[in-house]
């Protein structure tokens, strides 16, 4: 297993003494440790579910070694999943911007890099998904049967992440038909330019010519 790049220990020892209260700190965490993951690699499908993976490993860990009083596993567990999908949120949100901007300075879509980024963000909730699942899968008996309901109801109500990678996959599909509608309709004006162009120099060419010969038909000298 390659070595996280955040701090594994740090996150096992916040989920292992958290208490019901720090929810919020906890997502928190779980967003900054998955952001932490994720910049230190490329963006690739496969990256993401390594990070995703390690993180929720960790957040895992910490949650099977607490022994705090009245604490529900599974809440934790909520609180982590939602922390991973906010920083998910920000992959997402980085990936429109680098493709709103590239479609900006004229790249096409259909490109093969830019057509699999665009696939890529269809497929970011199933990465998600198939991650924390992998991660339940390594956790022992107790945390197995915690994961069970979180990862029942995220499949259920999918993920924020999961929705705007969807709408931005669409919006950017969109937007490609309206690059390609937009640069047929250039094409087609630009060929209508040509030959209105064309066939007023060719009637341009033709009187010059009309009028050259006028012009020396009128010097030529007489006959005697």
């Amino acid at each position: 297993m390659s070595k996280p790049m955040f701090d594994a220990e740090a996150l096992i020892a916040m989920f292992e003494s958290a208490t019901a209260s720090q929810g919020a700190q906890l997502r928190k965490a779980t967003t900054e440790a998955t952001m932490m993951a994720l910049q230190g690699r490329e963006l690739t499908l496969k990256n993401m579910r390594g990070a995703l993976k390690q993180v929720a490993e960790a957040a895992s860990t910490g949650i099977a070694k607490n022994v705090m009083p009245d604490i529900d596993p599974e809440s934790l567990l909520d609180q982590a999943v939602a922390g991973m999908d906010q920083a998910m949120l920000k992959a997402v949100e980085a990936n429109r911007v680098a493709l709103t901007t590239l479609t900006t300075q004229g790249a096409d879509l259909r490109e093969k890099h830019l057509s699999k980024a665009l696939a890529d963000l269809e497929k970011m909730e199933d990465t998600m998904f198939s991650a924390l699942k992998k991660a339940a899968a390594g956790a022992g008996a107790p945390m197995a049967s915690a994961w069970a309901p979180v990862l029942e109801k995220m499949q259920a109500g999918g993920t924020l992440s999961g929705a705007k990678a969807a709408t931005t996959a669409e919006q950017m599909a969109e937007q490609m038909h309206t690059a390609l509608r937009q640069q047929r309709a250039a094409s087609m004006r630009a060929a209508q330019a040509l030959a209105e162009s064309y066939t007023a120099m060719v009637s341009g060419v033709l009187l010059g010519m009309s009028d050259a010969l006028q012009g020396s038909s009128a010097r030529k000298p007489k006959a005697k």
